[in-house]
C-alpha cells in the first residue's frame, strides 16, 4: 500500500467516525422527538396536516440548492433551515426536527445521493433544526405563538445565528476530510456571498412568518419566492465562479510562459491542479516519454514510464495538440471520486491544454536552438580531434586572466612542439599519428591544474595557459612537470614510440598582451630547440623578433581588413599672417596590442608585402573625405598625401587617384602628391607619363623632403612640381648652421625663379618662423602651430581659430597695415650673409 493509500485510508476513517458521530446525536434528537409527541396521544388531523406542510417546505427548501464542486465531491448550498426555522416559529419544536429529517431524507432521495452523504445531511439538519429550537426555547418563542413579529425578531436571530455557527462547525471538518482541502481555505471561499446569503435567509424567515400571521394557508407561496431568490443567488454564485475560474486560467497560461522545459512542466501540474481542483495530474510527453505528476503544492514523480494513475476514481485525459492537430503529449486529472466538468470547464481544459502544448514546444526549440548554439560555440573554441581549447580560445581566456593578474596571481604560457612528429605520420599514417596527439592531449589535461588552460594551437604544437602561479619563478616549475608526463612512451598497437617535446614558458608582460606571450612562449620554445634543451624561459635579452617580423607575418593584412590605418592631420601655414594654407596627410597604425605605430616602422613593410595599393587607397581617401568635409565647413584647403615611390611605378595609379576624387566631389587642384626625392631613375620613363597625367588633370605635385639628396636638381628638371618642401633638419639647424641657413636661401630663390611654392617643415618657434619668412619662405608647417591631429579636430580648430580669427592658427607677424623694411637678401634675392638674420643672441 503506497503513501497515498495510506493517507486515504485515514481520511475515510476519520470521515466516517465524524458522520457517525454526528448521526449518532440526530438519533438522540429525534428519539426524544419521537417521546415527547406520544405523550400527548395520537396526532390530531390538523397536526398532520401542519406536519405535512413543513415536511413539504423542507423537501423544496432541501431541493432548491446551489452546486459546488470541490475536488471529485459536489457539495449543496439549500434554503433548509428557512423551512425548519419557520416551522419553529408556528410548530412545536419535536415535529419541526422530525418533519426536518423526513424532508431532508426525501430530498436526498431524489437527487440519489450517496448513502453516506444522505445519511450526513439528514442528521445534520436535524441537530441544526434541534439547537434552533432549543435556543428559540430560550426566548419562551418556540412553537405556535400570538407575539406580534417584532418580538419573535431577536430570538430567531439569536436562533438563526445558532444554526448558521453549528452548520460550519458540522460541515466544514466534514467536507475537508471529504476533498483533502484545508479547513481555513473552506471557510474564506465565497465568504462575502454565503453572508449576503444568509442575511436574505433570514429576511425570507421574517417574510414568510409575516405571510403566515395573515393566514397560514398562505405558506403555499413560499415556495415561488424562494425559488426566485435561489435563482438569483445561484445566479451571481455561477457568474462569481466563472469570473474567477476564467482568471484562474490567465494566469495559469501565463505562467506556462518560461523557457526552462522542465520548469514549463512543473508549473503545469501545479496550476493544472489548482485550476480543475483535480486530486493529482498528470502530463506525458510522446517525445522522449518523460511523465511528470504532482498536484498542487508538489512533484510526486519525474521521468519516463512510472507508476500509473489509480484505477479507482476519475480519469479525465484531454491531449496536448495545437491548431496543426500534431499531438505531443496528454494531460491527465485525477478525481478519487465520479466528477462530471460542466461545458465551461471542459472549454477550460481544452484551452489550457493548447496554451501547454505551445508553451512544451516553444520551451523545446528554445532547448534546441540553445543545445545548436552551444555545440557551436564549443566547435569554434575547441580543437576537432584532441577535444581541447583552440588558438581563438586560448586567447579569449588569457586575456580574460591577464585582466584578473592582479587579484588571481601571475599566468604563464608553455608553448609545446612534439620534435620528429612528421617522422609519426609518414611511417605509421596519419592515423597512428592522431593517436599520439589524442594521447599527448590527454596527458597533458591529466597533469594540468584545476584553473589551467590546455590548448592545441595546429599540428603537433600545444600550449597550456598556467593560472594563479603565486610568483614567475614557481612558473618553470610547473612547466618542467607538464613535460615530464610525456617522457614515457607511448603503447601503439605494439609498439613503443618516445615522443620528445620541447617548450617555451613566458610570463605574462606588463605590456602587448596574450598575442605577445604567445610570440614570447613561441621565442623561448625554439630557443630550447636549438639549443637541444627540453625546456627554455624566456629571456628578453635573445629575443631577435622585431616589429617588421611581426607585420610580415600576417599582421599588415589583418590591418588593411579592419581599418587599423587612420589618417592624422597637420596645418600647413602662411608664415606671414599665421592662417591655414593647407594639410598634410599623415598615415599611423591603431595597432590592438601596440597602440600607436609610425609610419617608419611599418611603411617598408607595406611596401613589400603587396599590400600597397590597399593601403594607399585607404590614406587617400580618407584625405579627400577630410578635404571635402572642411569645404564645406568654408576652409577651402588642400590636403598633401605623401606617395610612395613604387606607387608611381603602377600605371593605373592615376586612374585610381582620379576616380576617388571624382567619388567625393573634391576638384583635383585640391590633392597635392608628395613625392620623394629617392625616385628610380632607372624608370623615369613610367614616372613621368604618371606623374603627366596626374599634372595634366589638375593634381599638385609637391617634392618632399627637398635638399637632403644627391639627385635634388636632377630629378626637378624631369618632374612638373608645384611645390617644394624644405627638409626639417635644415630648419631645426637653423641656429647653429651657416650651411643649413645657405640651403634654406637656395631653395627659396630657386623656388621663386620657377615660380614653386615653398614650405618649410619642423617649425617649432617664432625667432624660427620670422627668420623663415625674412628669407622669403611663405609657409610652414611644425609644432610651434600644431601637432598632427584627426580630421574632427583640425576642423575644430579652425573653426575656433586664433585671436578671434577663424582659419589661422597664430598671431600675424605685423599688423595690418604696418610698414616692413624688408632685408636685401629678401627683397633681391641675392645672398648678403650665410649667417641667420634677426635671430635674437
Amino acid at each position: 500500500m503506497t503513501r497515498t493509500d495510506q493517507d486515504d485510508t485515514g481520511t475515510d476513517r476519520r470521515l466516517v467516525l465524524l458522520v457517525g458521530l454526528v448521526v449518532v446525536c440526530a438519533g438522540i434528537a429525534a428519539v426524544i422527538s419521537i417521546g415527547d409527541i406520544s405523550t400527548h396521544g395520537l396526532p390530531s388531523f390538523a397536526e398532520l396536516s401542519t406536519a405535512a406542510k413543513l415536511t413539504f417546505l423542507v423537501v423544496v427548501g432541501a431541493t432548491v440548492s446551489v452546486q459546488i464542486r470541490i475536488r471529485s465531491t459536489a457539495h449543496g448550498i439549500s434554503w433548509t433551515e428557512v423551512a425548519f426555522l419557520t416551522g419553529l416559529a408556528t410548530a412545536p419544536t419535536p415535529w419541526v426536527i422530525l418533519c426536518t429529517g423526513l424532508g431532508v431524507a426525501i430530498a436526498r432521495v431524489i437527487v440519489r445521493l450517496a448513502p453516506l452523504k444522505l445519511t450526513f445531511g439528514v442528521a445534520k439538519d436535524m441537530l441544526l433544526a434541534s439547537a434552533a429550537g432549543l435556543v428559540l426555547m430560550q426566548f419562551g418563542a418556540s412553537g405556535p405563538t400570538d407575539r406580534p413579529l417584532t418580538e419573535l425578531i431577536l430570538p430567531l436571530a439569536a436562533a438563526y445565528l445558532a444554526v448558521v455557527v453549528l452548520d460550519e462547525l458540522l460541515v466544514l471538518p466534514v467536507v475537508a476530510l471529504a476533498s483533502r482541502v484545508s479547513v481555513r481555505s473552506l471557510f474564506s471561499g465565497h465568504l462575502d456571498l454565503r453572508l449576503a446569503s444568509g442575511i436574505a435567509h433570514f429576511l425570507v424567515i421574517l417574510a414568510i412568518l409575516l405571510i403566515l400571521q395573515v393566514d397560514i394557508n398562505l405558506l403555499l407561496i413560499v415556495p415561488p419566492l424562494v425559488l426566485s431568490l435561489h435563482l438569483a443567488y445561484s445566479s451571481r454564485l455561477r457568474s462569481r465562479a466563472e469570473r474567477h475560474a476564467w482568471q484562474q486560467l490567465a494566469r495559469a497560461t501565463d505562467a506556462l510562459n518560461d523557457v526552462d522545459l522542465g520548469q514549463v512542466l512543473r508549473t503545469a501540474v501545479h496550476s493544472a491542479a489548482e485550476l480543475f481542483a483535480a486530486d493529482e495530474v498528470e502530463v506525458v510527453r510522446h517525445d522522449g516519454g518523460r511523465t511528470i505528476r504532482g498536484d498542487s503544492a508538489t512533484i510526486t514523480s519525474d521521468g519516463t514510464g512510472g507508476e500509473p494513475l489509480p484505477g479507482s476514481g476519475t480519469t479525465i485525459t484531454t491531449p496536448l495538440q495545437g491548431h496543426d492537430g500534431i499531438e505531443i503529449g496528454l494531460l491527465r486529472l485525477w478525481f478519487p471520486g465520479p466528477v462530471q466538468f460542466s461545458e465551461r470547464e471542459r472549454y477550460t481544459l481544452r484551452t489550457f491544454a493548447s496554451a501547454l502544448c505551445t508553451a512544451i514546444r516553444n520551451a523545446s526549440a528554445y532547448a534546441e536552438l540553445t543545445r545548436v548554439a552551444d555545440e557551436h560555440a564549443h566547435a569554434a573554441s575547441h580543437d576537432v580531434l584532441t577535444g581541447l581549447a583552440n588558438r581563438r580560445h586560448l586567447l579569449e581566456r588569457g586575456t580574460e586572466q591577464l585582466n584578473l593578474r592582479h587579484a588571481d596571481g601571475v599566468a604563464a604560457v608553455l608553448l609545446i612542439d612534439l620534435n620528429h612528429f612528421k617522422e609519426v605520420n609518414d611511417t605509421l599514417g596519419h592515423p597512428s599519428g592522431d593517436r599520439v596527439l589524442i594521447e599527448v592531449a590527454e596527458r597533458l589535461s591529466a597533469a594540468a591544474g584545476p584553473e589551467d588552460l590546455v590548448a592545441r594551437l595546429g599540428g603537433d604544437e600545444f600550449a597550456v595557459l598556467i593560472a594563479g602561479l603565486p610568483a614567475p619563478a614557481v612558473a618553470t616549475h610547473r612547466a618542467e612537470k607538464l613535460l615530464a608526463v610525456l617522457h614515457e612512451p607511448i603503447e601503439l598497437d605494439g609498439m613503443r614510440i618516445s615522443v620528445e617535446a620541447s617548450g617555451g614558458i613566458a610570463v605574462a608582460p606588463n605590456t602587448g598582451g596574450m598575442s605577445e606571450l604567445l610570440r614570447r612562449a613561441d621565442v623561448a620554445m625554439y630557443q630550447a630547440k636549438r639549443s637541444g634543451q627540453r625546456l627554455a624561459n624566456y629571456v628578453p635579452s635573445r629575443d631577435t623578433a622585431d616589429l617588421g617580423r611581426l607585420t610580415l607575418s600576417g599582421e599588415l593584412s589583418r590591418a588593411v581588413a579592419e581599418r587599423e590605418f587612420t589618417v592624422e592631420f597637420q596645418p600647413i601655414v602662411d608664415l606671414g599672417t599665421g592662417v591655414v594654407v593647407a594639410a598634410e596627410a599623415l598615415a599611423r597604425w591603431q595597432h590592438p596590442t601596440h597602440g600607436t605605430i609610425d609610419p617608419l616602422r611599418f611603411l617598408d613593410a607595406v611596401e613589400r608585402s603587396g599590400l600597397l595599393p590597399a593601403f594607399a587607397a585607404a590614406v587617400l581617401d580618407q584625405s579627400i573625405v577630410a578635404a571635402r568635409d572642411w569645404h564645406a565647413a568654408g576652409f577651402d584647403l588642400p590636403v598633401a598625401v605623401n606617395v610612395s615611390p613604387r606607387s608611381l611605378l603602377d600605371a593605373s595609379f592615376p586612374e585610381v587617384v582620379l576616380a576617388r576624387l571624382h567619388a567625393h566631389d573634391l576638384p583635383p587642384e585640391r590633392l597635392v602628391l608628395e613625392l620623394t626625392e629617392n625616385l628610380t631613375l632607372s624608370q623615369l620613363e613610367i614616372v613621368d607619363r604618371v606623374l603627366g597625367q596626374l599634372r595634366d588633370a589638375g593634381v599638385r605635385l609637391a617634392l618632399d623632403d627637398f635638399g637632403t639628396g644627391y639627385s635634388s636638381l636632377s630629378v626637378l628638371s624631369r618632374i612638373p612640381v608645384h611645390e617644394l618642401k624644405i627638409d626639417r633638419t635644415f630648419v631645426m639647424a637653423m641656429e647653429t648652421s651657416a650651411e643649413a641657413v645657405a640651403v634654406i636661401r637656395s631653395t627659396v630663390d630657386l623656388g621663386r625663379s620657377l615660380d614653386l611654392q615653398v614650405i618649410a617643415e619642423g617649425v617649432e618657434s617664432e625667432p624660427q618662423r620670422l627668420a623663415l619668412w625674412e628669407l622669403g619662405c611663405t609657409a610652414g608647417q611644425g609644432h610651434l602651430f600644431a601637432r598632427p591631429m584627426p580630421a574632427t579636430r583640425m576642423l575644430a580648430a579652425l573653426r575656433r581659430g586664433a585671436d578671434g580669427r577663424p582659419g589661422a592658427l597664430a598671431p600675424p607677424l605685423h599688423d595690418e597695415g604696418a610698414v616692413i623694411r624688408l632685408s636685401p637678401g629678401r627683397r633681391t634675392g641675392i645672398r648678403q650673409t650665410d649667417r641667420l638674420p634677426h635671430l635674437p643672441a
